[in-house]
């Protein structure tokens, strides 16, 4: 023990002399101090009504990855990192959100999706329904449907748009798997169950969709028009239609664009666009760090061409975009990968504030659920985020500092672990060490961060459930049953209210525009786990 304490003081004494010079002197940290202070009581509440919604959900992106990302995002800048503002740091107002669900204590993408852009919790695997709903079961999702709150915009006289997020914003099915009419069962179809593709049609008039999944879209055999030769990306859809043209041939009057590379997507007018469809991949989207510039834009660019034509509806608009492979880097273990994708997302929420008014805009940015992603040891300061903790683990062996509670990670030989004293665990295909052996990291169960700026963002404080954040975003936007704000009303409406849909004809925000930037994975996936 005694031999312990010598080498955590050595470190410590080690990276105290590494330490800034400005940080030693106590008066750095109490001015400020002061600064921080005097800028939150300068603060002035925003009660306007929300005119447009950004709203931003990074798949899987809990608190650990966060603050991972946010010291990666330094570094790559030449920082030591810890003390790196995101734009995301940014945000005055933080909560919590409890994510579990009503069958599980450990939540999916599909049921927290319902929770925060319908309003209510479901089971795990279902999409659009209620707890009613039975995963996998056609028949019980029949009148169980609950809708979210772009149709609650819809209804309001607005436009809108749609991966595991944003099929939840305009389909109802009883399983996230649904993908297209190849992956249901005949006994579904027979029911009266649809898929989830062909939903994104019927259901609702999108705007603008962003993202992959072009092989749900096509009839099978369909040969994809970047990998001609490569028979998975091929059509899966058995019933023969193809989704891109009947899109295409109902917009009939409308200047309606479908693009599926760099060049062309370029070549879109915002000005005198009015919808685009845009699929990149014919499954996933490429994570960030594999992007070819040349074939698909960044979430940056993405985000920027989809509120150029959107914030042209004098009315406002919705917009979701979803970092979404930050989950499926998880999932794999790679926590380079997930940590690049988190700070994509950032610099993506940066131009949306860029191109926005704060008056007029309300922001939001959270996560859906976390991973079992834990940042640990006594690394140095500055100290690559990726690299290895100073300090060795009993076995005399290095550890990182980025790991995982389970996943493919876990690495054994004859009871020991790998020697990573001359392993690289900065590369983005390096797979992090985990406790537990699993195929796949699962997710886990703690509450994630919410953030919010703009008109009414101080609804979005506290410790609260999940399916709470659609009707703050509701309120704040006067859309579906509760009026009140665009009334200038503060008491309770009546019980009633709460189980019946109302139109917005009070004003505020009549039609809202919805583009579910499907910036990960397959723009129809609801839900990678």
């Amino acid at each position: 023990m005694e031999s312990k304490l010598v080498a955590l003081f050595l470190l410590l004494a080690f990276s105290s002399c590494s330490a800034k010079v400005q940080e030693e002197n106590p008066e750095f940290w109490r001015s400020q101090a002061r600064v921080t202070l005097q800028s939150v009581l300068d603060r002035k509440l925003n009660t306007n009504v929300a005119k447009n919604i950004l709203f931003f959900l990074g798949d899987g992106m809990g608190i650990t990855t966060y603050t991972a990302a946010r010291i990666l995002k330094g570094q790559l800048q030449n920082q030591t990192g810890e003390e790196t503002v995101m734009t995301m740091d940014t945000f005055p107002n933080v909560g919590l959100a409890k994510t579990y669900s009503v069958d599980f204590q450990i939540a999916d993408s599909a049921a927290t999706a319902t929770a925060y852009l319908c309003g209510v919790k479901t089971n795990l695997n279902t999409i659009g329904v209620s707890a009613a709903a039975r995963n996998g079961a056609c028949k019980t999702q029949r009148g169980n449907e609950v809708t979210s709150i772009l149709k609650w915009a819809k209804d309001a006289g607005a436009t809108i748009e749609t991966h595991a997020t944003p099929a939840t914003s305009y389909a109802h099915s009883a399983s996230r798997k649904w993908y297209s009419d190849a992956e249901m069962p005949e006994a579904a179809k027979k029911d009266g169950c649809t898929d989830i593709a062909s939903q994104m049609l019927k259901n609702t008039d999108i705007d603008v969709i962003i993202g992959g999944g072009r092989k749900y879209m096509t009839p099978r055999g369909t040969k994809d028009p970047e990998y001609p030769a490569d028979f998975s990306s091929r059509g899966k859809r058995k019933d023969g239609r193809n989704l891109i043209d009947e899109w295409q041939k109902m917009k009939i009057g409308k200047v309606a664009r479908y693009v599926w590379n760099q060049t062309d997507f370029s070549a879109v007018d915002p000005e005198t666009t009015d919808y685009l469809m845009a699929l990149f991949e014919p499954g996933d989207l490429r994570f960030e760090v594999e992007r070819d510039p040349k074939m698909d834009p960044s979430i940056v660019e993405t985000t920027e061409k989809a509120i150029r034509i959107l914030q042209k509806n004098p009315k406002g608009f919705f917009l979701l975009v979803e970092g979404g492979r930050i989950d499926q880097a998880h999932h794999a273990g790679r926590a380079s990968m997930a940590l690049h994708e988190a700070v994509a997302l950032d610099y993506a929420i940066a131009k949306g504030l860029e191109l926005t008014n704060e008056e007029e805009t309300l922001t939001v940015v959270m996560a859906d659920h976390s991973h079992p992603f834990t940042f640990n040891g006594y690394p140095f300061r500055g100290q690559s985020i990726l690299g290895k903790s100073p300090l060795w683990a009993q076995d005399m062996l290095p550890y990182t500092t980025l790991m995982y509670g389970n996943g493919p990670g876990h690495k054994l030989t004859n009871g020991k672990r790998p020697d990573l004293r001359n392993v690289d665990t900065k590369t983005k295909d390096y797979v992090q060490m985990a406790a537990v052996p699993t195929e796949s990291a699962t997710h886990s169960g703690e509450d994630v961060a919410v953030l919010a700026r703009g008109p009414m963002a101080h609804l979005f404080q506290g410790v609260q459930e999940q399916n709470y954040i659609a009707h703050a975003m509701a309120y704040a936007a006067c859309v579906g049953a509760d009026l009140r704000h665009c009334q200038a009303q503060t008491v309770a409406p009546a019980l009633q209210t709460a189980f019946t849909h109302a139109g917005n004809s009070a004003g505020g925000v009549q039609g809202f525009t919805m583009l579910s930037c499907l910036l990960s994975a397959l723009m129809v996936d609801l839900v990678l786990m």
